[in-house]
């Protein structure tokens, strides 16, 4: 009994650390995402702004003066029928427009954006000033001329740098080739020399045997010529 309670308590141990594996091998839960207020924040609503603006400025080009110049004689008879209509178009017009600009602003997320946009250049700013940021960075027309020039130059140096480091390198390759050439040549040029070098000691050789034969059939020659003399 004691070995069968051991058993099963070793199983139940056993169980417990394979659940425990499993469990870390499950991947952890992703971060939840950022919360944007839907509430427009000041970027938005200085967005609105503007839009609103445009709307009413583009409106007060239909205005009274400008319409009844179009229809001078309407204007001159029925004033009053031309204004009314005047009126409706306007507000016909700028309801149409606010409508399709409230549709273009809820499908792109337009204001959540725009809070998302107003929280990040918070938190930038937040972390600027933790950083200490010592001094502000100097505007461009503050620049000495010097580094304004070197600025402007920067670009066009880099591209001729680029095109000599081009050119260089095609030089230095062709004087590579050039190099490997002038070495083979000089190869083949030792290897003639040493070629007539024993050709001349072959020669030498045999200048030393002829004249050793040559003296003999000079001895010999005077012999015969004696000979034949006394004879």
């Amino acid at each position: 009994m004691a070995a069968v309670a051991s058993g099963q308590e070793s199983a139940a141990v056993a169980g417990t650390g394979g659940r425990e594996r499993e469990r870390e091998r499950e991947p952890s839960p992703p971060l939840p995402a950022r919360h944007t207020p839907l509430t427009p924040g000041p970027r938005a609503s200085r967005f609105q702004q503007v839009l609103d603006s445009s709307l009413s400025h583009t409106l007060a080009k239909i205005s009274w003066d400008n319409f009844a110049a179009c229809y001078p004689t309407i204007a001159a008879q029925a004033p009053g029928v031309l204004r009314a209509v005047q009126k409706q178009m306007v507000d016909r017009l700028g309801a149409l427009c606010k409508k399709e600009f409230d549709s273009v602003l809820q499908s792109r997320n337009v204001v959540a954006k725009l809070n998302e946009l107003e929280m990040l250049v918070s938190e930038a700013e937040h972390r600027r000033d933790d950083a200490g940021v010592a001094e502000p960075p100097i505007p461009p027309h503050m620049l000495p001329p010097d580094q304004v020039l070197a600025a402007h130059l920067a670009p066009h140096l880099a591209q001729q740098q680029s095109q000599l480091n081009a050119k260089l390198q095609t030089v230095q390759a062709h004087n590579a080739k050039l190099f490997d050439d002038i070495q083979k040549q000089r190869a083949e040029m030792q290897s003639l020399m040493a070629l007539l070098q024993k050709v001349f000691e072959d020669i030498d050789g045999a200048n030393g045997q002829i004249d050793d034969v040559a003296d003999d059939l000079a001895k010999e020659t005077r012999m015969v010529e004696a000979e034949m003399t006394e004879s």
